[in-house]
């Protein structure tokens, strides 16, 4: 079992808990990290970009010059793409770039990211992580408290005050529990868990829960 540290909003250290192996101490599959990250960064594209073909483009529909005897070479509209001004060759139109990984390939990788995590010893894990009110400032000094002032924040839903006090933060960011991906984890340097959510995380996709059918 992995040991981790558990402290307090001071960074004081309050007790320790163990968390299974095979969720942070696994094996990394890198080829699995990049294909997850590769597919959320996907999914997230507009795919809004839309040039003109050259039946869509404005104009151009008198034949520029007679076919044959002025020595230039043969056009039947100034909305060619060789003109300028002319439709785009092979123009981009609007598309999903959106597409699915298996569940256990995701899973895979949330446990390689995590282990990645914890081997750079980047995981702080709090006792809990209560506010007493919605300011940035609060949020500012509790992450400047425990050495992880660029992190990812992993809570409960229902942490209205953490999720607020933390809006404002560019260098950190707050995710509800079950919204912890593959790319947050790898993009922020520190990864902050409480203890109650470092314990979900760890029936979600531990061996034992995976052979029960999962939590």
């Amino acid at each position: 079992m992995a040991k981790f540290d558990v402290v307090n909003l001071q960074g004081k250290k309050v007790s320790e808990i163990e968390l299974a192996d095979d969720v942070f101490a696994a094996e990394v599959k890198e080829h699995v990290l990049w294909e997850v990250v590769k597919q959320q960064l996907a999914s997230r594209r507009a795919g809004t970009h839309c040039t003109l073909r050259r039946g869509e483009v404005r104009g151009g529909g008198k034949k520029p010059y007679r076919q044959k005897g002025t020595g230039n070479a043969r056009q039947g509209s100034t909305r060619a793409p060789n003109f300028v001004g002319g439709a785009k060759v092979f123009a981009p139109k609007p598309r999903d770039y959106a597409y699915s990984v298996p569940k256990k390939v995701r899973e895979a990788a949330l446990r390689s990211a995590l282990t990645v995590r914890a081997t750079e010893q980047k995981i702080v894990i709090l006792e809990d992580f209560v506010l007493q009110g919605a300011k940035t400032k609060l949020a500012q000094g509790v992450l400047s408290g425990i050495g992880a002032s660029s992190a990812l924040v992993v809570g409960a839903a229902d942490a209205v005050n953490v999720s607020k006090a933390m809006r404002n933060l560019s260098s950190a960011k707050f995710l509800p529990l079950e919204g912890l991906n593959t790319y947050d984890i790898l993009k922020y340097p520190s990864l902050v868990l409480t203890v109650k959510s470092a314990k979900t995380i760890e029936a979600r996709l531990s061996a034992t829960a995976q052979a029960a059918g999962g939590v």
